[in-house]
Formats: C-alpha cells, structure tokens, sequence
C-alpha cells in the first residue's frame, strides 16, 4: 500500500484472492500511478470459496470502507453487489472491475462440487460496476458466452440485455510486462536440440498429460531436446509431472518452482522455446514474460494465446483428443525447427505501451 498527498484522488484497491498475478498487476499500478493516492484491501489466495463468497462479509468491519472514495477498483474475486449492499454510501462511488478470470471458463478437474454460486458473484459484481476491463478477449467473450448460458438455465423473470449492458462498459486491457524484461536475444535459437521451458502452475488445468504425450511425441519422431519444467507447485501434483521426470530424467536442465527471481528471469533469455499444453490461461502471463525475453512461443490455438502469438506457432486445439492434439503438434513442431526461426516480441503488451490507456480508464471513471 502506497500514499500521496491528499489533493490527489482518493482509490481503495479490493484484491478478495491476492495470488501471484493479482498481486504483480496491483504492484504495478500502485507503483505507476503515484499521483494517484492509494489504499488497498487485501485477502490471502486460499479457501477459495469461502473468499469468493465470503470476501464482503470479511471486510464488513474494515475501518477504511466507512470512509469516502473517489474510486473503487476490485479485482474479478471481489463481490462488489454485496459490499456496496452492506455499505450503502459506496453504492455512489464509481467502481472499476478488473476482471483477470471469470468462473464461468473454469475447466472442470472432476473434484469439485458443482456450484453456480461463483459465477453468479462474478454475474452480481460486472452488472454493479461502472466499467469492466478484461485482461483478453478471450476472456471477455467466455464470460458472455458462459453467462448467457447459464441465464437460459434459469426458470423465468431474466432482464432483457443484461449481456448487451455488460459488454458495453467493457473493455480489454492486459496485464502488462515489465519493460526491463524485454531484451534483444543474445543466443541463436537452437533448432537442432532446442532447450524447451514449460513454466505454469502445475495444476491439472494447464495440461501436464498433453505435455507428457507431446514429449513423447517429440521423440518418436527422433526430435531431441533439453527441458525446463517450472513453475508454482503445491503439495497434490496431477501424476504426469513425475511421469515427466522419470522418462526424460537426463533431458532435464530445470525442475521445480525457481524462487530466486533473477535466476527465472535468467532461464527465460536461455531457454529456446516456451511451451503451453493449457486447458485454462486467461492472458498467459508466463508466455508473454518468456516471449519477452526472446523465447519462441509455441501453445495450442485456443484461449487467449491466438491474441498475441502468431499463426505458424500455434498448433491445433483437440481438447477431446489429447493424444492426437499432442501428434499433431510435434509434427508441426519439427517442421517448424526446420525453418529460420526470430524472436517474437510482445511489444503492445509492455507496461510502458499499456500504463497511458490504464490512466485514462482511471481518470474517466474520477
């Protein structure tokens, strides 16, 4: 939490579920915008239910939601419609969504207990905002797509337009990356033996089995390669990842969550070419990141990934086939080793490209 005089507008940053990219997207706008005078509210990333439900009722003593605002900024956790319900004289605050994921584009890993509770928080949250960004398209036409469905489920008495409405105070504004991690490629990409990095939470929902099959798939078809397999870990991990280790135990060159950020970022101006097998990515943070870095991005063509990664390095979405989207890709993928390869540079996502459209999103709403 950061502060400036008290001339300067007065916002109140709702983070309900505080994890990484929250955190990294709420840093940066903090530190960004100090003529700004900012106060935040926080909640840890765990119990995530109870978070996405329970958030309003958790800050409901909070000193600082007793006092007056010129903004609200909430992060796509926060239950907006209740906090403004329990404290009614924010219901004239002018409140900016920032939508980093919507529940309605969840895979289902089998393990949970169906509830539309969730969604219907975020549904609550877009229609009491007075603006909404998005972090993709993608997510954006995901979150419309997956309300209007779940609308049509419901037995009567809906608004007409209530999709309309929302996607009219809508728009897409990534998370950036950080300028100083944008850096011309010293090392040519090695196309004979390419040093591959697959850097994702290692959650089922980011497809370690596609990753397996893909490998796999590699070297039946007598492609060699090195690995650096990294990322967030937690103590119940899909089994495909040790599956990984033991079958390309001598390929490996990283292994596990790196927490010395300097090496990371060291590995991402090393490795050759970042991998995606993800089911679930609303923006793709860690491919963009690498991407900046000089890496070759190569990932399935699905979610966000087409927004920004061009069409020679996506390959076929199957995801009722993952052993067939796994062949397919390393065919595409040794064809692709075969010709001049350059770095991809996510230019329009740097912070310094992004920041002025941040600051006039802000400054309409004050």
């Amino acid at each position: 939490m950061s502060s400036t005089p008290t001339s300067s507008p007065r916002i109140l940053l709702l983070s309900a579920y505080d994890a990484a990219s929250h955190k990294r997207w709420r840093t940066q706008l903090i530190t960004a915008l100090p003529e700004m005078s900012w106060h935040s509210l926080l909640l840890s990333p765990r119990y995530f239910s109870w978070r996405i439900r329970g958030n309003a009722l958790s800050w409901f003593q909070h000193p600082q939601l007793r006092e007056s605002w010129d903004l609200l900024i909430c992060t796509s956790m926060v239950d907006l419609a209740g906090l403004r319900g329990l404290h009614p004289h924010l219901a004239k605050t002018p409140a900016l969504l920032y939508m980093h994921e919507n529940q309605f584009a969840f895979p289902d890993s089998g393990r949970q207990h169906k509830s539309y509770e969730p969604q219907m928080i975020n549904l609550y949250s877009a229609l009491s905002a007075e603006q909404i960004l998005f972090n993709s398209e993608w997510n954006r036409q995901s979150f419309i797509e997956g309300a209007s469905a779940l609308l049509k489920k419901l037995p009567d008495e809906i608004p007409v337009g209530l999709m309309d409405h929302i996607f009219e105070k809508s728009s897409i504004l990534p998370v950036p990356i950080e300028d100083e991690l944008f850096a011309a490629r010293e090392l040519p990409i090695n196309q004979t033996q390419p040093h591959l990095l697959w850097n994702h939470r290692w959650e089922y929902d980011k497809g370690p089995d596609r990753l397996a099959y893909f490998l796999d798939a590699l070297l039946e078809r007598k492609q060699d390669f090195s690995l650096s397999l990294v990322g967030e870990q937690f103590r119940k991990q899909p089994e495909a990842f040790q599956c990984i280790r033991e079958r390309h135990v001598e390929r490996i060159v990283n292994w596990g969550f790196m927490a010395d950020v300097s090496e990371y970022r060291r590995l991402l101006t090393q490795a050759d070419v970042v991998l995606s097998t993800a089911l679930h990515d609303f923006q793709g943070l860690s491919m963009l990141e690498a991407m900046a870095a000089g890496c070759i991005p190569y990932a399935p063509k699905r979610l966000a990934y087409p927004e920004y990664i061009k069409a020679p390095f996506l390959y076929a979405s199957e995801l009722n086939e993952p052993i067939k989207e796994a062949e397919q890709a390393a065919d595409q993928f040794v064809q692709l080793l075969q010709q001049p390869l350059d770095a991809q540079m996510p230019d329009p996502w740097r912070l310094s490209q992004l920041l002025p459209l941040y600051r006039t999103a802000i400054k309409a709403l004050l």
